[in-house]
This record gives structure tokens, sequence and C-alpha cells, in this order.
């Protein structure tokens, strides 16, 4: 069995740094939402990314696997917010098997309020604490690390039935 490649201090300190943070960040971010507009990460996750799909709708299966969800997570989320309004899930056009999930006008103004604040919170609490080269350096990191991690683990393609 080979020896370990145990964190030398600076790293340890660095990762431990990182992992403090994100909670943290995350945390204050998912209150922020939360009092600002009474959506939860989960709802505003999927709203943005239906937002910015093509008609403003995506089949169950893509939305899923564009933010790495299991299908059966997304379908019970997409559930709840059903029954608030938000979305509307539907048949999809293509082949009248898959199904799709799609903005509904009020979810569409909900995100739109919503980014508004998300998007001073995400200021106010990461980047105005950085400066441009932070900015930079964290966004090179990130780039890094996503490449790899793509890589590593690809996202779970959509299940295509066989035709019949």
């Amino acid at each position: 069995m080979t020896e370990p490649r145990w964190l030398t201090d600076a790293e340890m300190h660095t990762w431990r740094g990182y992992r403090r943070m994100r909670n943290l960040l995350d945390l204050q971010l998912t209150r922020d939402l939360g009092a600002d507009s009474g959506l939860s990460d989960a709802d505003y996750d999927v709203l943005t990314s239906v937002s910015e799909a093509p008609g403003r709708q995506l089949r169950l299966g893509e939305l899923a696997a564009s933010i790495r969800w299991s299908v059966s997570r997304l379908s019970h989320q997409v559930s709840r917010m059903e029954q608030r309004g938000l979305v509307a899930r539907g048949g999809s056009a293509d082949d009248g098997r898959g199904a799709t999930v799609a903005l509904t006008d009020a979810g569409w103004e909900i995100v739109q309020a919503a980014a508004i604040h998300h998007v001073a919170s995400v200021r106010r609490h990461f980047i105005d604490v950085l400066d441009e080269h932070d900015v930079a350096a964290l966004g090179r990191i990130a780039d890094k690390v996503l490449a790899h991690l793509t890589e590593a683990t690809p996202p779970t393609p959509p299940r295509r039935r066989k035709p019949t």
C-alpha cells in the first residue's frame, strides 16, 4: 500500500478555508434568497435553468442532467413548484412521450425579481469583497477544477426510449 499524499500546512489551510467559505457563503446567499424572494435554492436553480432555455422550457431529463439532479428528485421539486404556479409540466412536442418543464408567466416574473436581489447578495457577500485580481484568479481556478470534475463525472445523459 502506498503512503497517502497528506496535505501540507498551506494546502490544509487553503482547503479548510475554502470549505468554510463555501458553507458560510451558501448559507448567507440561501438566507438572502429566501428573505428577498421566498424562493429556495432548489426553486431558483430550476427557475433560472428553465428561464435560460429556448422558449423557457426544457425536457425533464435535460434539466435534471444540467443541474445534476436525479429525475426523481427533480420531478418532486417540479410538482411542488407546479402547485405554486411557477412552472407547468407538459408533454414533449418532439415525441409526445417525454415530459417538459415550462415557466409560467408567474414563474418568469418571480425569477426576474429574484435575480435582482440575488445578484445584489452575490455582489455584497462575494464579488465586492474581492479585487479584480482575485476575481480573475478565482475564475481560472474554477475553470480548472470544473473541467477536471466534468471529465471525471460527466452528467448523466437523459434516458432515451427505444422506438417501438
